[in-house]
């Protein structure tokens, strides 16, 4: 098995669990690493025997680079994939694909039109829990689907992140921070989307940092914290989405699907291994099923979606992180957002 020279831009706090990812799947090999502070380069380069530290160019024209796993800031996102792009290197692009859906568009056209690969996380969709309960909709378990249910609640990162303050940011939110585990997960069981309904606040206008080193310093929001609404799939099924920095608790399930024969439950779609169970319509309890996947380690399971990216290539099929499945979850994300400022459904025009 030939192994993707990979390098890697963008050496922050994420970086640890894809450059661990080579050593769980040996189709992966590290070239090597970049980042605007070249101090974290150098660090993560000696923690991981990473063989070279370079600038964002250098690393982008290296020869012997044939993807870049791109974790710069969102807003970098598109920036850095078409750079790469346009140098012939295949690309993997942290979620989400771009800040912007207009940027996003223009990077799928290159990818295509240069005949190189483009995807993006999150890998969870792949992983057992995901696809246990993919299998469980497609074996007809609970019937047709009906509708379905995605809450992340929580009262955000100031108390635990080191740099919480862009998390706060326009491109950012609790809606694409942690709604592409959650979108990704509903659109891959359930289809493409056709309109988004929303509402969203800003419930908090400054925030306190609690977490070091930073405890004590306060900054300003600038972009929704609590965002709600409804999604139309094309096959009929209905799904409400709430994600929100603005609750203190909750005892709100995490990810449900509800059909005409019963109902299956997640324990949360952004993980890899946690329980999947099914309730039919005369069941007094819930039963577990058992996942249908190996992949079930949070931190084993993390770079999937990247070795997935190397086994198509190798293999000469559609890796399964598409860029298609990414723009349109952007495209569901952006929509929550201007369905709230305007106040009207948002049709969607892009499908799987």
């Amino acid at each position: 098995m030939s192994k993707l020279k990979l390098g890697l831009i963008g050496c922050g706090n994420i970086s640890p669990l894809y450059l661990k990812a080579a050593q769980h799947f040996d189709n992966l090999e590290y070239i090597a690493c970049s980042d605007l502070n070249m101090e974290a380069a150098e660090a993560r380069a000696k923690e991981f025997n990473i063989p070279n530290v370079l600038s964002v160019n250098e690393i982008i024209h290296h020869p012997e680079i044939d993807c870049i796993v791109n974790l710069t800031v969102p807003t970098a996102h598109a920036e850095v994939a078409k750079k790469a792009l346009n140098a012939g290197k295949h690309v993997y692009n942290e979620k989400p694909l771009a800040a912007e859906l207009a940027d996003a568009k223009e990077i799928v056209a290159l990818a295509k039109a240069k005949n190189l690969r483009l995807a993006c996380a999150p890998s969870t969709f792949l992983g057992a829990t995901v696809q246990t309960a993919k299998q469980g909709v497609q074996d007809g378990l609970i019937g047709e689907v009906i509708a379905a249910n995605a809450f992340f609640m929580s009262h955000g990162m100031e108390h635990w992140h080191p740099n919480p303050e862009s998390f706060y940011q326009k491109g950012a939110g609790p809606m694409f921070d942690m709604g592409p585990y959650y979108l990704t997960a509903l659109v891959h069981i359930l289809g493409s989307v056709s309109s988004v309904n929303a509402s969203a606040r800003i419930s908090f206008e400054e925030r306190t940092i609690s977490s070091q080193p930073k405890a004590g310093q306060t900054f300003s929001v600038t972009t929704p914290t609590y965002i709600s609404g409804t999604l139309l799939f094309t096959l009929g099924a209905i799904a409400t989405v709430i994600t929100s920095f603005d609750v203190w608790h909750t005892q709100m399930p995490r990810f449900e699907i509800y059909g005409s024969e019963g109902t299956l439950a997640l324990e949360a779609p952004n993980m890899f291994g946690v329980k999947v169970e099914v309730r039919k319509a005369k069941d007094e309890t819930w039963q577990p099923l058992p996942l249908v996947s190996k992949h079930q380690d949070f931190e084993g399971s993390w770079g999937l979606a990247l070795a997935d990216l190397a086994w198509a290539i190798e293999e000469g099929r559609p890796h399964q992180a598409s860029a298609e499945q990414a723009l349109h979850v952007l495209e569901l994300m952006h929509a929550f957002l201007k369905s709230a400022e305007s106040g009207q459904r948002v049709m969607i025009e892009s499908k799987l």
